[in-house]
């Protein structure tokens, strides 16, 4: 049964977990990222090291910070990406398969002695998807390259699986394996000062620990400021493609709700476009 921080007992304010200098924080930890790893993955993994990647250009894409590791015999990598503004599939399949076929340029066999788990954290609500037109409401997605056979038998031949986490869309059936880590890391940044979280779960605990506001330091304060004004400039940036979004969605004769619903705009902000002089 789970157990949640209350009104009546003490409580740890949680810093941000969408701001990526407390992400960062508490999933370099080797207690939470191993925890991390074994509910969402369902393996143990024990890593050499914990590295966070550069910004540098990889194959013509700019590639956002990830957090990697490797285990010791060097057989399971992990990387774990956190977006709030870019929830763009294609970039995170080509990072994926990157990690895979990087392995093929120095095997003269082809072969992938690596079995990679990319972990993807979105922590706002997706945006319409440009292909299908469709919105995803979906906490968790899993996707992987192990082929079916006519009578829909799955093959375990790669093993390799790609993972969306998003806590904006609260699901009835998702596990308590995911649905610990989606309830941390909404409540972090909705509910910071009375977090309902499941403090049974080692992992949760620990992270809960990490990014408690008094073990926070006057320099991540800093950066994590930095890191926010940065956000705040994307976020205005966002507001004006959904803005063209919904003008767009008005001309094809889309009614309010709908548009509201696929742009995030409120129904007021909506109309509001609706009314404007062409």
């Amino acid at each position: 049964m789970h157990k949640f921080y209350t009104k009546n007992q003490k409580i740890m304010i949680l810093a941000r977990l969408d701001n990526e200098v407390f992400f960062k924080k508490a999933f370099t930890d080797v207690i939470v990222l191993k925890a991390f790893v074994k509910d969402i993955v369902g393996i143990d993994f024990e890593p050499n090291k914990i590295e966070i990647s550069p910004l540098t250009p990889k194959g013509g894409i700019l590639a956002l910070q990830k957090i990697f590791a490797e285990t010791e015999d060097k057989t399971k990598r992990i990387e774990i990406q956190k977006v709030e503004y870019d929830h763009n599939f294609d970039r995170f399949l080509h990072y994926h398969l990157q990690a895979i076929t990087e392995q093929q340029r120095s095997s003269e066999d082809y072969s992938v002695e690596k079995t990679v788990y990319t972990i993807v954290v979105m922590t706002a609500p997706y945006k319409i998807n440009s292909k299908t037109h469709e919105l995803y409401k979906d906490e968790v997605l899993v996707s992987n390259l192990n082929p079916k056979n006519l009578k829909g038998i799955e093959r375990k031949i790669f093993n390799h699986e790609l993972i969306y986490l998003n806590p904006n869309y609260k699901g009835k059936d998702t596990p308590d394996n995911y649905r610990d880590w989606l309830d941390l890391i909404y409540e972090s940044i909705h509910n910071p000062k009375n977090p309902q979280i499941n403090i049974n779960n080692a992992g949760i605990k620990r992270t809960s620990e990490i990014v408690g506001y008094e073990n926070i330091s006057p320099d991540e304060w800093e950066q994590a400021k930095i890191e926010a004004s940065k956000r705040k400039v994307i976020k205005l940036e966002r507001e004006e493609e959904k803005e063209e979004i919904a003008k767009k969605a008005i001309l094809k004769g889309l009614d309010n709700d709908f548009i509201a619903e696929i742009t995030g705009l409120t129904i007021e902000q909506v109309e509001k476009l609706r009314n404007e002089k062409p």
